[in-house]
Order: structure tokens, then sequence, then C-alpha cells
């Protein structure tokens, strides 16, 4: 059963939420984090991105890096921006994307529940990613960014958060210049507390929806300070991570693309004739949508293109083979373009959802990348169908929006 914990958050003050709120460290990359920092001293870039206030040519895993990623949160914590809560406290995050609304609890998750699987994965985390991040946690002695998990809705949660927000006002409440709202309450009500803890108590798992190397790093470091602590009680706050809980039904998941660099060496029309061994292909008039997991769009050499995996070319009887990212490249990435492990190879590269289409049309007219596909969404049902069944998912088969940010609550590991 999980455990979730109350715990003393630093967060900003109200007039510095907005400025202080930033993309998690892993949604923009360096170069784009200083030009949206350049006139924001308080951006939390400074803290999750440090190298972008050191020399563009660092090593990004150099150690003044980490030092200064210390530096700017201490900075921002000694100057005022941020303060710490005085009680332990349970946090309501609520995101409006359009018309897509979705209402998380922070809270702490449990070390030990993420070590023994009562917090279910669906993906492999890469050691150079996992490595930065415990150094990233361990050297500012706290969980900067959330984990994004969620679980199987429960009425009773669902109707205690919503009186709450009904009848409290908001710390924070902006609309970032990307469009997205965020809402951020604070409860410091006792008994609300113990009672959604309890709560928690009867909901059997969690799953990481985005966050793997966040929460393998935080427990990692959690077992590190356990280890190194003679006088560990378990209410030590290396015990928990920082995380934000939304309940399945009100996740929204967007579509993750391919685009791939070359044809392997195959002509267009070769590359045409390999393809239809194992799709239907359909000219199209304009950019293809998928409406179910067996259909993907291709656009190459200007043209759109409907496939329809032809009936056999996959096991609907395996909760990873069935998934569209599974089905695209055990037929055509890897077989015809010879795209090996996609977490390595150089040669294919993912595009989001919410950039849209177009941007796999740019990519490719560009001459940047010579093919590009649109795949399905892969949904939360399957998602949690996999990490239960104790498999994992192919890599980038998942694209949440909308993002968490980071800087609005942090656990520093403290108590």
């Amino acid at each position: 059963m999980a455990t979730i914990y109350p715990f003393k958050g630093h967060r900003p003050r109200k007039e510095h939420a907005e400025a202080v709120a930033s993309f998690p460290y892993d949604v923009v990359n360096s170069e784009e984090a200083r030009e949206l920092t350049k006139d924001n001293p308080k951006s939390f870039l400074h803290v999750v991105k440090p190298e972008i206030d050191l020399d563009p040519d660092i090593d990004h895993y150099d150690e003044r890096v980490y030092a200064k990623g210390r530096e700017n949160l201490d900075q921002l914590i000694s100057s005022g921006v941020l303060f710490r809560d005085q009680n332990p406290s349970l946090y309501i995050y609520s995101q409006k994307m359009g018309d897509h609304v979705q209402i998380g609890l922070v809270a702490g998750a449990s070390v030990e529940d993420y070590n023994n699987d009562i917090i279910k994965k669906h993906e492999y985390t890469r050691e150079v990613k996992e490595k930065d991040r415990i150094k990233h946690v361990d050297t500012l002695n706290a969980n900067t960014g959330p984990v994004f998990l969620t679980y199987p809705h429960d009425n009773k949660i669902d109707e205690l958060i919503k009186k709450y927000t009904a009848s409290h006002s908001p710390e924070y409440d902006f609309v970032a210049k990307d469009g997205i709202g965020h809402t951020f309450w604070v409860i410091d009500d006792n008994s609300l507390i113990q009672n959604l803890v309890q709560l928690f108590a009867d909901i059997r798992f969690l799953y990481v929806a985005d966050g793997h190397h966040r929460s393998a790093s935080a427990a990692k470091v959690g077992e590190m300070r356990k280890a190194a602590n003679p006088n560990h009680t378990g209410k030590e706050s290396y015990n928990f991570f920082l995380s934000v809980l939304f309940p399945d039904n009100q996740l929204q998941i967007l579509d993750y693309n391919r685009v791939v660099k070359d044809l392997n060496n195959l002509s267009t029309s070769d590359f045409m004739i390999r393809v239809e061994e194992k799709f239907e292909i359909s000219p199209m008039d304009s950019a293809y949508t998928p409406e179910e997991k067996t259909t993907f769009g291709m656009h190459i050499e200007g043209n759109w293109y409907r496939l329809k995996a032809k009936t056999g070319s996959w096991n609907d009887h395996d909760p990873v083979e069935r998934l569209a990212v599974a089905i695209l490249y055990n037929n055509l990435l890897n077989p015809i373009l010879a795209i090996g492990d996609p977490r390595t190879d150089e040669r294919i590269d993912f595009v989001g959802g919410i950039r849209g289409l177009t941007e796999l049309e740019r990519r490719v007219n560009s001459g940047d990348m010579s093919v590009a596909f649109s795949l399905f969404p892969t949904s939360i049902a399957e998602l949690m169908s996999i990490a239960d069944s104790g498999n994992v998912m192919p890599p980038k088969s998942t694209w949440f929006e909308p993002k968490l940010r980071s800087g609005l609550i942090v656990n520093r590991l403290e108590d």
C-alpha cells in the first residue's frame, strides 16, 4: 500500500512564483535555457540547469556545474525569494492547458515503496543520466524537480481535493508565457492531511508517469544517506522524494513521433516497396494524424502517406508488442531502416506531439531528416498494464502534457 509524506517545502513567496517557475531540466537545452533566463535571475533554471551560468564549453557533468546549482539554490533561499513552510504540509497543484485540467497532490513519495515496486516503473534509466541526477540531488541536498506519479483514481480523494480547492484561495495562480495555467494551494490542516495519507494507504500501487531518472536518483541518494546514518529512524527527509500524484483519469498523453536521418542506403522507391510488405500505403492530401495504434503517418519527399499495419504483423496478446511504438519499430524502423537501440542510435530522433505535425514536415523538408512518422498516443491503461506485468515500454513511448514546472516547491533534505 502506498505511503505519502507531508513535508516542509521550500517555495517562492507569492510575488516571485511566476518568475521562479521554470520548465523541467530535460525539456529545454542549455542554449534555450540561457535565452529564457537572460533577464530573469530568479528562474529556477539557474538551479536545475546551472551550466547556463558557466562557460558554455564546460562539461555538463563537471563538479563546478553541481556546485553552481547549490550556490544558486542557496542564493534564492538566503535572499528570501524562497522560504520554508513551518509545518509539514501537503500541496495541491492544478494545471490548465486549453480545455484540459489536471489536479495533483504534491507529497513525498516513499523511497521504500520505490525500492519494493509499490511505485511501478515502465522505462529503463540511462546510467549516465541517473548518475547526473544523483550528483545533483546529493550536492544540492534537495529534490528540485517533482516526479510525475499517477494512481487509479479514487472518488474519496477527488472529493477532498475538490472541496478544498473550492473553499480556499490558492497561494499561486498564474498563466505562464506558453499559455499553461498553474494554480497551487497549501494544505496545512492536520486532519485533512492525515485523511489523505490514510486514503493513499488504500491505494495499492503508484506509477511513474514521467521522471524515471529523478525518482531513481532520489531513491539511491536516500539509500546512500540511510547507510551513512547510524541514527537512521525512517523519518528523515531523504526517505521520500518530491512528487505530484495525479489520478489516472485526468492525464493527457500526446503522440511521440519519430524522424530518421536516412533511408539506410535504399532509394525512395525501394524503401516504399519494403514498407508495403508490412503496411497498406495510402497517399494523403495533407498531414495525417493516426486514428488508432495500427495506423501511422509517414512524411517523405514532401508527401504524406497513411500506413496501416497488415494483420499478423504484431502480437496483440503481448502488452508491449501491441503498442504503436513497438509495431512501427518491429516492422519498419528496425528491419528496413536498421535502427538499433532507439536510446542510443544517433540516426533517429523523437518529436513530442506538443510541437505538432508541422515540426515533422520541417525536419524532413529542411534536409535534416529523410523521413518522419506520426504515431497514435500510448494510453494510461497501456502504461499501467505494462508496469503491472513487470515489463518496460520501448524508449520514448509517452509524452505527457502539460509538463510540471520546477521551482514551485522544493524538498530540501534537511531533517
